[in-house]
């Protein structure tokens, strides 16, 4: 039986692409969908006439409110639903895959002929997953409507010099013949990354800009090819299939409303970061910053940091980090985040407030914007997933009917209060989210360095080696891998047929 509240949202449901969210009588978000038109596809789920399966049912039956959120396409409806899929956990959402695997979009950006592909196994080969999705066949649909925008090649056929009947199409770059750069092949591809990251807007400034430069230097044809791409980037919305960040009503998103009420922020935060430090007992530490915008990560928007001096003390590795985040220089070229979270409990928020206070004491140049001691800094406990608040110098204003509203209750000490909210409440999973994408970064930075670290010590064990054949070598052939697969010519190529022989008889 539908309750009159949702039949009455289900009246005022748009006639456009968009995500919506099925939840329960206690407000958990249980399925999150994504529709051509929201209109019909959400009041489907409610027609007595339509034969469903077993477990279609039991998600119906436990329906108690809906909302959504529309975008400028089913495209971009496509990759808000795998992030908020992400985000929430809905369970139903794994209930109906059928035990199948999800879908993702794999670009080999790094390699000499990258292309762009669909797998449901992503590997760890150095190339970029996008995804999970939910439907492959909606992504392959989605793909397919891209490449004729940002033109990308499937696969490499080997002994191939001519260039295949898709570049005659527009839609392969043709780099057998040299048709297109490498380079620009690469700066096409990140446009097409930056797509499906959510970044419409950005491209077609991007694009339009390109545009006038070519048209400028009386590069007529180059004009017009990149002015029909803009139009075909425009029109995608009018393509059946399955918003930019920018065009999101965010006041529709659930975590995000609940995070402005129980904090008292005076708006959403649109830029948030979290932070997170890495290391192994003080050697090779590291930190990463991810940002969330509007509640959606925005990868292009993530930084890391390498601290100066290693140090085993994640207070002092935290207080650095946010000391050179909010640097003058870096606010300028970043911007200033809306709200900051650190992965950690008091003592590293306490190490982050204080850079915060440092950094941001004076305003030098009498800019009209708000000082930035006035950014709302809190932390997330990985115990227990407690919200760590500094009473006087987080800047939030804690709601206790809110709160208590969450089901949630708070424990204080001198200087902070720890909020405990239940672990499926939209507000803990968002900052969850965002914790655990601060830490995944921070680690595989971590790795990265540890590595090199690792290869160039292989490598000071060698006689006669010093720091610039080392150097050489690795820059050539990318890792001690390469080294070792490398044939002999190649070698001594970069390095001399005496030091050839040397790393071949240690090898």
């Amino acid at each position: 039986m539908i309750s009159p509240t949702l039949e009455k949202k289900l009246k005022e449901l748009p006639r456009e692409p968009g995500v919506y969210f099925h939840k329960d009588a206690s407000g958990e978000i249980i399925y999150v969908g994504k529709a051509a038109v929201l209109r019909n596809r959400v009041r489907q789920y409610f027609q007595k006439s339509r034969t469903r399966d077993v477990k279609t049912d039991a998600l119906v039956a436990e329906i108690a409110d809906t909302d959504w959120m529309v975008v400028e396409s089913e495209i971009e409806a496509l990759f808000l639903e795998a992030e908020m899929v992400r985000r929430y956990m809905p369970r139903y959402n794994i209930l109906l895959r059928d035990d199948k695997a999800m879908a993702y979009i794999r670009i080999d950006y790094d390699s000499d002929y990258p292309t762009v592909s669909t797998t449901r196994r992503p590997l760890d080969d150095g190339a970029k997953y996008f995804g999970p999705y939910p439907s492959l066949s909606s992504v392959r649909v989605a793909l397919k409507l891209l490449r004729r925008i940002f033109p990308y090649a499937t696969r490499k056929i080997p002994g191939q010099k001519r260039a295949t009947l898709h570049y005659h199409l527009g839609l392969d770059p043709g780099l057998e013949e040299g048709r297109t750069t490498l380079e620009q092949y690469r700066a096409n591809l990140r446009q097409l990354m930056a797509y499906i990251e959510g970044k419409r807007v950005t491209i077609i400034r991007e694009l339009e800009k390109e545009m006038k430069a070519a048209a400028k230097q009386q590069n007529f044809e180059e004009a017009a090819h990149i002015r029909n791409r803009l139009t075909a980037l425009q029109n995608l919305n009018k393509q059946v299939i399955f918003s930019d960040k920018e065009f999101m009503d965010i006041s529709k998103d659930h975590a995000l409303n609940e995070l402005v009420d129980l904090l008292g922020l005076h708006t959403f935060p649109q830029r948030m970061e979290g932070y997170d430090i890495s290391h192994m007992s003080g050697t090779d530490v590291v930190a990463s910053m991810v940002v969330f915008t509007n509640g959606v990560s925005d990868k292009a928007e993530y930084r890391k940091f390498k601290t100066k001096k290693d140090h085993n003390n994640d207070f002092h590795n935290m207080y650095e980090t946010l000391s050179r985040r909010l640097s003058e220089k870096n606010i300028k070229a970043w911007g200033r985040p809306s709200l900051v979270l650190i992965d950690g409990g008091k003592g590293q928020l306490d190490a982050a407030i204080r850079a915060r206070d440092e950094a941001c004491r004076a305003d030098k140049n009498g800019d009209p914007e708000p000082s930035c001691q006035q950014i709302p800094f809190i932390g997330l406990a990985k115990r227990e997933e407690q919200i760590v608040i500094h009473k006087d110098k987080s800047n939030v204003a804690l709601n206790q009917d809110i709160m208590h509203k969450l089901q949630g209750f708070m424990t204080e000490s001198d200087d902070f209060i720890l909020v405990n909210l239940p672990h499926n409440t939209n507000l803990v999973k968002l900052l969850q989210r965002i914790r655990d994408e601060s830490h995944r970064f921070a680690v595989s930075y971590h790795s990265v360095l540890r590595q090199k670290r690792q290869t160039a010590s292989l490598l000071e064990e060698i006689p006669g080696f010093g720091p610039a054949t080392r150097r050489k070598l690795l820059k050539e052939f990318g890792s001690m891998k390469g080294v070792a697969e490398a044939n002999q010519i190649a070698i001594e190529q970069s390095i001399g047929a005496k030091k050839a022989a040397i790393l071949r008889k240690y090898l």
